[in-house]
């Protein structure tokens, strides 16, 4: 059976509904799946009544942002009771802090001469369905910016004194996620966008009391990848997988890629 455990809908910054994305996950043949939106499992029912009536497996599930050391870490939290109060209190806090930065990267950029105006962003919304977040939607309808790697290659930069939030430390969220009923694994420890790279990572981690790791992932090499089962393995930590895929938002991210069976994972209690 093939799953996918690292999705992102309109929740956050994917663009498909969780009517679309139960629809894809028929088309590509998934059999399991989980939504991982950041900080945030307003999408979570809907899709997993959606799945039961698919007849797939689902787990509820978010990704959570964390910071150790000035690095951005995400964090899964899978099998969470997406109504435990402690849990919703972290995802508000945290999306707080990202709406903010929005609000602050306006202001950096139009302090640095660019034709943007925080009063102006003050009143701007957007479609959701389009991806992404309100800041990048601001500048792209503004002309300032072409998509989200243009985003982040040319403007979201320490040039600009931009940078992501000061989010809740590892433990914290460690300790949110376990006291909603769930698991947490590291997500994408050797993707190059959040890390130093899969060595130093593992070697900064070492002391955190995560449950496993996400093993198989759209910004893992298969170096990387038989890597991190070797450590899961060695030390005894759940193994988990999926695209990270935003609908057609992100570029290079597809809906079960890489193709992962459930075989190859190991969460026992929720696969």
């Amino acid at each position: 059976m093939k799953a996918d455990l690292h999705i992102h809908t309109t929740a956050s910054d994917g663009n498909w509904t969780p009517a679309e994305l139960i629809l894809e996950a028929q088309k590509v043949g998934l059999g399991a799946l989980a939504v991982t939106d950041h900080d945030s499992v307003a999408n979570v029912a809907e899709t997993q009544r959606l799945a039961k009536e698919a007849g797939l497996k689902f787990i509820p599930a978010a990704e959570i942002c964390s910071t150790k050391n000035d690095i951005s870490f995400h964090i899964l939290g899978y099998g969470i009771d997406i109504t435990n109060k402690p849990l919703l209190e972290l995802l508000n806090h945290n999306e707080a802090l990202l709406d903010q930065k929005d609000v602050d990267s306006i202001a950096m950029l139009e302090r640095d001469g660019w034709d943007v105006s925080v009063a102006e962003f003050e009143h701007y919304t957007y479609d959701r369905r389009r991806g992404g977040w309100r800041s990048l939607a601001y500048l792209i309808d503004k002309g300032l910016c072409v998509d989200v790697v243009d985003f982040f290659k040319r403007i979201f930069t320490k040039e600009h004194d931009l940078a992501f939030p000061e989010f809740p430390s590892i433990p914290e969220v460690i300790k949110t996620i376990h006291g909603a009923g769930g698991v947490a694994l590291c997500a994408h420890a050797a993707s190059g966008f959040h890390g130093p790279g899969l060595e130093k990572v593992l070697a900064m981690l070492r002391e955190e009391a995560f449950d496993g790791y996400e093993c198989f992932h759209s910004g893992h090499d298969e170096a990387a990848t038989k890597a991190l089962l070797q450590y899961c393995n060695e030390h005894k930590l759940l193994i988990s997988g999926g695209s990270d895929c935003h609908g057609t938002f992100a570029p290079g991210r597809y809906l079960g890629e890489p193709e992962v069976h459930i075989e190859q994972l190991y969460l026992p209690g929720l696969l």
